[in-house]
């Protein structure tokens, strides 16, 4: 009888537990939905958005999945060739970078272009024959470029960012990660010239002898958002769709970069909801969110900055409350230091009264060890 109407005591407590359990599961079931279905949002392989000035991920989907850069490659190109060569050197097209797999229009081999007019054929039209030569120009050849563009995205902190030519045709072990992509796009901007340039909708170019060529941006954020400072498109079938850009909201500067993206569309689309949930971020209107979408990648997270303060806070505080401790055993161990030498001091000076008086030889005892 005492068995029994112990269970039936303990019953209501354990049913009461399975019936809270319900709605928490519930709970968190419709959350982990609800950041997927945000996650759906944007449809590319992988993207990023950062704020420029502190690098934070304000909100991504495998930021960190290696893919094919496509043209966007060609602002690396554009950096390397302004930090060693004159903008108004004059380039004399070659048979190889003639010769190369490239979009309208085609540059001829004997062309002479001054280097600023590539930077706009490479960067307003991603023409692959302008980033080729502009290549050679800089570093006598293609291969020897490439080696400068490895070392100027490893000096930016693109770490996970392997190029293997100027232009972005694809070939094996290239790569590029979303926030990597960022960091390049945050470092270009630094460039008075290529910001000059990827902000232009329409120029044209001439040749040295008066050929005439028109080109329009393939981006067209220049024409629907006003906040956008420019940006550079990249296409193969490998890669598929890719494209970063950079817009102004309020006092912020946001890089938005997406890669892989099956549908050209679609990558107005993905940026202009990268751009609206990193300004929801930053006026704290949303929590930062990284999304990892693959089997190979880890689930749903926050990337939450205010944890990252309070451990900073919390470290800071517990070493300064070392140092107190340690300070005041410090002067404890003085102050022991300076008594016992105090009283070593009178000792001696009553040894050499008795000695005078009695006439006795006093000999000082040695201690045995020194601690």
């Amino acid at each position: 009888m005492k068995q029994s109407s112990v269970i039936s005591r303990q019953s209501p407590v354990k049913i009461w537990k399975r019936l809270l359990f319900i709605p928490i599961f519930l709970l968190f079931a419709i959350h982990c939905s609800l950041l997927i279905a945000y996650a759906d949002e944007i449809s590319a392989r992988a993207a990023v958005v950062v704020d420029s000035a502190s690098e934070k991920i304000l909100y991504a989907k495998n930021p960190n999945l290696k893919l094919p850069p496509a043209s966007t490659t060609k602002l690396i190109t554009a950096m390397v060739a302004l930090d060693r060569i004159n903008p108004d050197s004059a380039v004399t097209i070659s048979e190889n970078a003639a010769n190369t797999p490239s979009v309208s229009p085609r540059l001829r081999a004997g062309e002479k272009y001054s280097v600023r007019d590539l930077l706009d054929l490479a960067l307003i039209r991603s023409v692959n024959s302008a980033a080729v030569a502009l290549a050679e120009a800089t570093a006598g050849s293609e291969d020897a470029f490439v080696e400068m563009m490895n070392d100027k995205a490893s000096r930016i902190g693109a770490e996970n960012t392997r190029f293997i030519n100027a232009s972005g045709l694809p070939g094996h072990d290239q790569y590029i990660t979303a926030f990597d992509l960022a960091k390049v796009m945050k470092e270009s901007l630094r460039y008075p010239l290529i910001r000059e340039i990827i902000n232009t909708r329409a120029k044209e170019i001439f040749s040295e002898r008066g050929r005439r060529i028109f080109i329009k941006n393939t981006n067209q954020l220049l024409w629907t958002d006003d906040d956008n400072l420019g940006g550079k498109t990249g296409y193969t079938r490998a890669a598929r769709h890719c494209f970063v850009c950079a817009a102004k909201k309020g006092q912020n500067t946001l890089i938005a970069a997406v890669l892989g993206e099956s549908a050209r569309d679609n990558l107005w689309d993905d940026s202009t909801v990268l751009l609206a949930k990193g300004y929801d971020v930053l006026t704290q209107r949303a929590e930062p969110m990284i999304y990892f979408s693959s089997v190979d990648e880890r689930p749903v997270v926050f990337a939450s900055y205010k944890a990252e303060k309070r451990y900073k806070s919390a470290k800071h505080k517990n070493a300064r409350k070392a140092h107190a401790i340690a300070k005041k055993h410090k002067n404890k161990t003085h102050k022991i230091a300076k008594k016992a030498n105090k009283k070593s001091s009178h000792v001696k000076v009553t040894k050499k009264k008795a000695k005078k008086s009695s006439g006795l030889s006093v000999q000082r005892q040695e201690p045995m060890s020194k601690s």
